[in-house]
């Protein structure tokens, strides 16, 4: 097993099941590195990890770094809950996906990483009150949403794609909404989403224009959160933010003077102009377990 890539030295535990065959993949997927030492099944042309999932990991371990149970919604092929196991190494997960293909790749990785004592994974639509008991709670809950309301884009052809990408069973609002009734007192729930204009028919039917962001602060409202720290995110230094990191709490757990007041931090910025990675964000990248490049 690799102790160095590129001069890096590589951190964290050496999961890897006995005897398992790296190079036996099946056809039509490939098996690709995740933090440390962790490595993780995706389709080659399917839905796939990306830097969104890096960045909500980071914020939500960085922000309640002493969870103990960690929830999941929307889980996908679980690329966030294992960076995020890989940072709280004594915490416990739930993780909840609806797409049975997502699920059985998800599977796969926890046994190659020898996470399945420390998870449980369910099929199923979070929004079902039968998938969560209601006493069910949590530290930690996680969430990188699908972005898009249904009718504001062409649609995937692939569906797997095309339930990460799209509103199909509900929206960024469902998640906080489900996160405000999981959450162990002071518990922390960390969401990434884009704060662009989302254009066309969005998913309760109101048919105007309405920002992303907005949604975000609808939903908090709604369910009696704040949003106590907000970190707008540039894909590259010289462009506008394109996505934003999000920490909640019920509002019922905070000082009533800190109910209405929200730490917006300065722009997380991914590459400089030049197109290298910008240094804040390769240390990021080294806190869980990614190569600085």
């Amino acid at each position: 097993m690799l102790s160095h890539f590129k001069d890096w030295a590589i951190p964290g535990p050496k999961p890897y099941r006995f005897g398992i065959d790296l190079n036996a993949v099946p056809t039509g997927e490939s098996l690709d590195a995740l933090s440390g030492h962790f490595k993780i099944y995706q389709r080659k042309n399917g839905h796939r990890y990306s830097t969104d999932d890096l960045l909500v990991a980071w914020y939500g371990t960085t922000w309640c770094g002493s969870a103990k149970r960690v929830l999941e919604l929307g889980s996908g092929i679980g690329s966030v809950g294992m960076i995020s196991a890989w940072r709280l190494q004594g915490a416990q997960f739930v993780a909840i996906e609806a797409q049975e293909e997502s699920v059985a790749l998800q599977r796969k990785s926890l046994e190659l990483n020898g996470l399945n004592g420390r998870y449980d994974l369910r099929q199923g639509d979070f929004r079902d009150p039968s998938v969560l008991r209601f006493d069910e709670q949590f530290d930690l809950v996680l969430g990188s949403p699908p972005y898009f309301p249904l009718g504001t884009g062409g649609l995937a052809e692939d569906p797997q794609k095309l339930g990460c990408r799209f509103e199909v069973r509900g929206d960024v609002r469902d998640y906080i909404r489900v996160a405000s009734q999981h959450l162990a007192p002071g518990g922390v729930c960390a969401l990434v989403f884009p704060m662009e204009r989302a254009s066309g028919k969005i998913s309760n039917g109101d048919s105007r224009d309405k920002h992303q962001e907005a949604r975000v602060l609808e939903g908090a409202r709604v369910n009696g959160m704040t949003v106590i720290r907000q970190r707008p995110v540039r894909l590259k230094e010289d462009a506008e933010p394109l996505l934003s990191l999000y920490a909640l709490m019920n509002s019922r757990d905070l000082p009533e003077k800190y109910r209405d007041q929200t730490w917006v931090e300065p722009d997380l910025i991914i590459r400089c102009k030049d197109g290298s990675v910008h240094p804040e964000y390769a240390t990021l990248k080294m806190a869980i377990g990614f190569p600085p490049f």
